[in-house]
């Protein structure tokens, strides 16, 4: 897609072209047969509808401008797009090793754009998710981030935003980070019932491009940081589910089956973004990941210190979700009753079914089983599917 949109310096074209182009894929490909390059297919298909449009396009302005000149605000010119076909002028393309897709990254997070703009965006054009996988990450309703979608496009092409490589990198690094790390948390929570517990191809894939993202950014602790993160928690991915696919608790995990050396070298990058004396979100929740990965044993895992760190992590962030693993992580420190306090604080989580599903388990725990089950409930009233549905009413029929 990027190879498109940078050609023609017209996102939405390039969406538009390549969804057509899956569209035909899916059409002819069961009766002819898939292509010795499916990828070279695709990529020809989309370049034919986007220059059918660009002509038509092109056509209606000439009929435009033959009959109402003056009307014609709406010319392309050299920064808009349009007429002219550009390359990658002002970045070396050979850093990025032909990598297409961080390169539609990186057009996508442009800084006109908010942040939420650009990491919707992306998330949509590159990784692919649909608005319902985007609109759970950002906890907002799907026609919300729909709207956040369309606008952000709507930007790029009314205000003429060149759709070029960036030559300062740095200015687009925060957004990318964001983005990669939403990619990641959706490959490895695994919201989408359909699909299998965990979504490997979108793990590999934001591991792999985070790391080509500290090569371009070799100064960046954060970016170090959230590569260190990501394979923490990669190393005990085969622990996590059961072979129905049921979530298995941490501290149930078999741990033999933790990839031993993914996690050395997440402490090797965890302690080489360390070293540039910069702490960040990620290096803090790399921290974390790092409590847990290098606990031999469940009861070797240092929760008082996990509490500290989800502190400042709450700090940082301002985030209530973070609050609300904080008040777990106190909770296996100090008891079931000084983190459902801690819980039964936090604001802006009430359409958060896993504050629901926490004071739950907590209420659980401290042998308030009326709460439990009055709190599972309405956790159960979300829409919560496959294996996080099946642990709520687990839940739920424990409370009696």
């Amino acid at each position: 897609m990027s190879v498109i949109a940078t050609q023609f310096r017209d996102l939405d074209l390039a969406d538009e072209a390549v969804q057509e182009s899956l569209t035909d894929a899916a059409r002819s490909w069961p009766a002819a047969g898939v292509p010795d390059s499916p990828a070279a297919w695709l990529m020809t298909v989309a370049k034919r509808r986007a220059i059918d449009v660009y002509r038509r396009q092109k056509r209606e302005r000439a009929r435009l401008d033959a009959v109402a000149p003056d009307l014609d605000e709406a010319r392309y010119d050299s920064d808009a797009g349009g007429d002219h076909m550009i390359g990658d002028a002002g970045f070396d393309v050979e850093n990025l090793d032909g990598d297409e897709r961080l390169r539609l990254m990186l057009l996508c997070c442009h800084p006109a754009l908010d942040t939420d703009a650009q990491v919707a965006l992306t998330l949509r054009l590159v990784a692919g998710l649909t608005v319902s996988e985007i609109s759970r990450a950002f906890l907002v309703p799907e026609a919300t981030l729909a709207q956040r979608i369309v606008r952000a496009k709507r930007k790029i092409r009314t205000a003429g935003m060149a759709l070029t490589i960036p030559s300062a990198f740095d200015e687009r690094l925060d957004a990318v980070l964001a983005v990669l790390y939403l990619v990641f948390n959706e490959g490895y929570l695994a919201h989408d019932a359909e699909r299998e517990p965990i979504r490997h191809e979108l793990v590999d894939e934001a591991v792999r491009l985070t790391a080509v993202v500290t090569e371009l950014a070799p100064e960046s602790a954060e970016a170090i940081g959230l590569l260190a993160l990501e394979r923490f928690h990669r190393a005990r991915s085969a622990g996590r589910f059961d072979s129905v696919g049921d979530l298995i608790l941490l501290d149930d995990q078999d741990r033999t089956a933790w990839d031993i050396d993914e996690i050395g070298e997440a402490n090797r990058l965890l302690g080489a973004a360390l070293a540039n004396m910069r702490p960040g979100r990620f290096q803090l929740e790399a921290l974390i990941a790092a409590q847990h990965a290098n606990a031999r044993t469940a009861a070797d895992t240092d929760w008082p210190q996990i509490a500290r760190l989800y502190e400042q992590l709450a700090q940082v962030t301002g985030s209530a979700v973070v609050a609300l693993n904080h008040a777990v992580a106190v909770a296996e420190a100090d008891g079931p009753l000084v983190g459902l306090a801690l819980a039964d604080e936090l604001e802006g989580l009430d359409d958060y079914h896993l504050l629901w599903a926490v004071r739950a388990e907590l209420s659980r725990r401290a042998g308030k089983m009326s709460d439990a089950r009055r709190f599972a409930e309405r956790a159960l009233t979300y829409d919560v599917h496959g294996a996080e549905r099946r642990r709520l009413e687990r839940l739920l029929a424990a409370t009696g």
